[in-house]
């Protein structure tokens, strides 16, 4: 599912040419459905909070209709918190899988990882700015704080993943303690992508947060 695609219910006519009907959707379709108007929603800059009757009208349909496909508007959420799992951490593994096999040394293949690892989130970001607005919090401040807690794991993961990349970088610098050094660089390397995509959500999808990436990554590795 890409956020910046939205599907709207289809409508068919008869044969004769009467009045359209409403197809039924397939199974599952109508829960894609859902998902993608709840992130084109949440697209819209300065947005406020999206209620499920909103939500419903985009679509048509009541609001017991989406209650047959989620229990409740936090479900809704965790679909699109899965989506950017899957999604970011499934590129990740490629990236590390890619460089790993590229024959450079480790620290170099180290840079390289994260490098690529952070142009991807930035990447992700600014195709996705409905997922945004999900991965720094701006569109669950007045939702489940479960929701939250899972959007900090997600940047927990991105983190240790950054250590794990950038140990033996600090290894080949000759650190007295690379794990220690390698968690500093990592956290802020964190801090500094949650950053960029906070600023493009907040400055209305304006400020890409790819802007002048490379430079900055030069000057924090």
């Amino acid at each position: 599912m890409s956020d910046t695609e939205h599907t709207t219910p289809s409508a068919a006519a008869d044969t004769d040419g009467a009045t359209p009907v409403r197809k039924r959707p397939k199974p599952g379709e109508r829960r894609g459905q859902i998902l993608q108007a709840l992130a084109t929603m949440l697209e819209q800059p300065g947005a406020e909070r999206v209620t499920t009757a909103a939500l419903a009208a985009r679509l048509d349909v009541s609001e017991a209709a989406l209650y047959r496909h989620f229990a409740s508007k936090a479900q809704m959420f965790e679909g699109l918190i899965e989506f950017i799992e899957q999604t970011v951490f499934s590129l990740v593994n490629q990236i590390i899988e890619r460089e790993a096999a590229s024959g450079a040394s480790p620290s170099e293949m180290g840079v390289r990882q994260v490098t690529r690892i952070v142009g991807m989130l930035m990447q992700f970001g600014e195709k996705n700015p409905g997922m945004t607005r999900v991965m720094v919090g701006d569109a669950l401040v007045y939702e489940n704080e479960r929701l939250q807690q899972r959007m900090n794991q997600f940047f927990d993961k991105i983190e240790a993943t950054f250590k794990q990349c950038l140990r033996p970088v600090a290894e080949a610098s000759g650190s007295a303690s690379p794990t220690v050094d390698a968690q500093v660089r990592a956290s802020v390397l964190t801090a500094f992508a949650a950053g960029r995509l906070q600023r493009f959500a907040r400055s209305g999808f304006k400020r890409a947060p790819s802007e002048q990436l490379d430079l900055s990554l030069q000057q924090i590795l």
